[in-house]
């Protein structure tokens, strides 16, 4: 059985950590620009599914859906997809793989058009590697114990969170010249996410000292609460990186508690200050247009943002409901004609970077910040 990967430019590093997954289990994947037989794989977020749904429906040979819209619309995607995987595939892919080769039904944690039985395991992520052949980020963290109303990742992975060993760590970052590492927290590592380690995020990087390491930057940034004297002297002492990569979200503490997002403006405000003292750029992540923001709330972010570009760089993104979370039924308000003038401003002097009026031009031109 030929089994092939649908090449999606905005999943690479799961396509890196799925092949590496199935070749564990005896199944090379292959890539592909389109269908082939016998089975054809793709992985799907809410931007990039209208693209390709059309052609998954269309095909005749076997297609298997993933990702984090397949995920949350395992229902939907069902409809057009002959099999969906739902939630993490590193175990639930192969298995399915052999299921189809031996024509037996799928394995829990697969949805067709016939039923869905949850899946009843949790991926340890020092069982997999995070890359073979294909060579990808390596993930060092999966899960949250945040539960911000917008982000599908605690929805997707659950909100206790899983790191892989600095063995493993180490092992695979050996193969890069320049490190770069998948974690929705990079100062959590070691931790349960609440309760930092600075111990093992410090026993980490000094096993990486002898490679160009990134931490605490894209593609895994941290949380402003966590920026502290002690985790900033540790990534100017063992990491390449000349930015700090954090989400602020809103400049409106009633928004904050509204999104439960656990830290307050004030946070922010003492993480770019910290950044500034220890010589690092701050990159800082804003949503505007959330359901519920009012016009002060707008503008408080707008002034948070102008705070953030004395010193560093705002990447600003407008809201779009992600399905599985809870504001997947809201609806974005506009922005303030002051709001897009400001914007426009800070986007033409090289402050801000995003789209804050189209969802494809921030998600397909997204450009790293290392």
């Amino acid at each position: 059985m030929r089994v092939y990967w649908r090449y999606i430019p905005q999943a690479k590093n799961t396509f890196a950590a799925l092949a590496a997954a199935c070749e564990v289990h005896g199944y090379e994947i292959e890539v592909t620009d389109g269908p082939r037989p016998d089975v054809t794989i793709y992985s799907l977020n809410s931007i990039n599914e209208c693209v390709y749904r059309d052609e998954i429906a269309g095909t005749d040979c076997i297609t298997i859906v993933g990702g984090p819209h397949a995920s949350a619309c395992y229902r939907e995607v069902a409809e057009y997809a002959d099999y969906v995987v739902v939630g993490e595939g590193e175990y639930t892919l192969p298995a399915l793989l052999a299921a189809i080769e031996e024509g037996r039904d799928p394995p829990p944690g697969v949805a067709t058009a016939t039923g869905y039985t949850p899946a009843h395991h949790t991926v340890l992520l020092d069982g997999y590697p995070p890359f073979s052949q294909i060579k990808g980020f390596v993930e060092i963290t999966r899960g949250c114990p945040f539960s911000c109303d917008y982000c599908q990742t605690p929805r997707l992975f659950g909100r206790c969170m899983r790191h892989r060993s600095i063995d493993e760590i180490v092992l695979h970052a050996s193969r890069y010249l320049d490190v770069r590492f998948v974690t929705p927290n990079a100062f959590a590592y070691g931790s349960d996410g609440v309760h930092l380690r600075p111990d093992r995020v410090e026993r980490l990087l000094k096993r990486l000292d002898g490679r160009r390491v990134f931490f605490g930057t894209f593609p895994g940034e941290v949380r402003p609460e966590c920026v502290s004297e002690q985790f900033l002297e540790l990534v100017t002492d063992h990491c390449a990186n000349t930015r700090l990569h954090f989400g602020a979200q809103s400049g409106s503490d009633a928004v904050l508690r509204r999104l439960h997002r656990g830290h307050t403006v004030q946070d922010v405000l003492c993480a770019v200050d910290l950044c500034y003292e220890y010589g690092l750029v701050p990159v800082v992540d804003f949503i505007l247009g959330l359901p519920f923001e009012s016009d002060d709330d707008q503008r408080a972010t707008l002034d948070l943002v102008r705070e953030v570009t004395r010193v560093g760089r705002a990447h600003i993104h407008y809201f779009m409901p992600l399905p599985g979370t809870p504001l997947s039924k809201a609806s974005p308000r506009s922005l303030l004609p002051e709001t897009e003038n400001v914007l426009g401003k800070l986007a033409l002097n090289g402050r801000i970077t995003g789209s804050w009026m189209d969802h494809e031009i921030r998600f397909f031109r997204h450009t790293p910040h290392l």
